[in-house]
């Protein structure tokens, strides 16, 4: 519990925490941090020390309130309008059954969406936002945000059901008290140009004083948390 303690602690101070999924899954490490706190300088370091997409995952009660659909849900919607949509359909993921993405935005202040403070913006708006949606909140959050942006939805499936970094990076966030929307981000290596191996990634902790959970570390905290909640 003290690594995840650590996290929690370092969350809540808008720092960054390394979740590592599984070998039987993704294998991969990702960089995360609270929506609700991101800088420029949180996106910049996610481009330059992580490398993969950056993404923002969040909790599927926030997908509910906001009507938020899954990508594929929306390819097979309109698959008799553009028949190619139905040959594209993401069924053959080797290492899930579903993909978790939604749509992509960009927050309306901002310009072509790309750079650092753009999407820092984006981020930041959207975890505020979500903090405490509005009675209007599919409307305000069209006032808000357009599509298509430049920082893609992953729609939590909850750690029940699914392992991966969108799941894990938004149950920690609710065991931390924070608006669970997680800005995520893949770490790659431009050497063996793959994924970060977990070895150099917790190397990459150590050197820079962060924390490194493993998925079954977040998994098992947050059913313990659950458990005390339920009983009497």
């Amino acid at each position: 519990m003290n690594k995840i303690n650590n996290a929690i602690k370092e969350l809540r101070k808008g720092n960054f925490i390394l979740i590592h999924d599984s070998d039987g899954r993704e294998n991969e490490t990702d960089l995360v941090v609270a929506a609700e706190f991101v800088t420029p300088g949180h996106i910049a370091k996610m481009r330059m020390n992580g490398g993969g997409l950056i993404c923002m995952a969040i909790d599927r009660d926030i997908s509910e309130r906001l009507g938020l659909p899954f990508m594929v849900d929306i390819y097979q919607s309109t698959d008799n309008k553009f028949p190619l949509l139905k040959y594209l359909t993401p069924d053959d993921i080797p290492y899930d059954d579903r993909s978790s993405f939604s749509i992509s935005i960009n927050h309306r202040e901002t310009f072509t969406g790309i750079p650092d403070r753009d999407r820092a913006l984006t981020i930041r708006r959207f975890g505020e936002f979500c903090k405490k949606l509005p009675d209007d909140a599919r409307i305000e959050f069209g006032r808000k945000f357009r599509s298509p942006g430049h920082v893609w939805l992953l729609i939590s499936s909850g750690i029940e059901n699914r392992e991966g970094h969108t799941e894990l990076s938004t149950a920690l966030l609710k065991m931390a008290g924070l608006t669970p929307v997680a800005a995520i981000c893949e770490m790659l290596d431009s050497n063996t140009h793959r994924a970060l191996s977990r070895e150099d990634a917790i190397r990459y902790a150590k050197k820079h004083n962060l924390t490194f959970l493993e998925a079954n570390d977040v998994k098992e905290a947050y059913e313990n948390q659950h458990l005390s909640i339920k009983k009497p």
